[in-house]
């Protein structure tokens, strides 16, 4: 086996997890999620010489999981409906909807995109303020902000009233 393939198996078997918890949270299905993550690998196995530094791997990877997912959109015009036109029945409540874990999960995917993509890639991606501007790009002011503003919007949704309660601990 070459240097490169061991490279790449390495960048793998280090970052799968990750990048399909992050593709999960942008597309909120399985299958799909799969679908990014081979084709994130796919895309970093044809460029892994233009990879100079190993610790910016997950940054990079993530760089182009979300540009695989932006490409879903490009290729096709996804249909959609106005969710005020919709009448939904409320699903009977299953034992996992009912744990916080879930209600966590059901804040955040009602939080507005620009509010939590930085959040996700915070919390599951474990990117810092300064790499979470560099992937988004914006400045790291504006990406403090967007933290603070979805964690203040989380606490609201969750009902959590006390100023002083900490939602850093997703």
């Amino acid at each position: 086996m070459s240097s490169r393939q061991h490279q790449f198996e390495a960048l793998v078997r280090g970052h799968s997890t990750d990048l399909y918890r992050y593709a999960y949270w942008l597309c909120g299905q399985d299958a799909l999620a799969q679908d990014l993550v081979q084709d994130t690998f796919l895309r970093a196995w044809r460029a892994l010489d233009k990879l100079r530094e190993v610790g910016a791997a997950k940054a990079w990877l993530i760089t182009i999981l979300r540009r695989e997912h932006a490409r879903l959109f490009e290729r096709k015009a996804m249909p959609s409906d106005d969710i005020d036109d919709l009448d939904l029945p409320d699903p009977q409540p299953t034992p996992e909807r009912r744990t916080e874990e879930s209600a966590l999960r059901k804040a955040i995917a009602g939080l507005d995109p620009k509010y939590r993509e930085p959040l996700v890639l915070q919390v599951l991606g474990g990117f810092s303020c300064a790499e979470i501007a560099d992937q988004l790009n914006l400045g790291e002011a504006a990406v403090m902000t967007q933290l603070f503003r979805a964690r203040q919007k989380l606490k609201g949704q969750l009902g959590i009233e006390d100023p002083a309660a900490q939602v850093g601990e997703l």
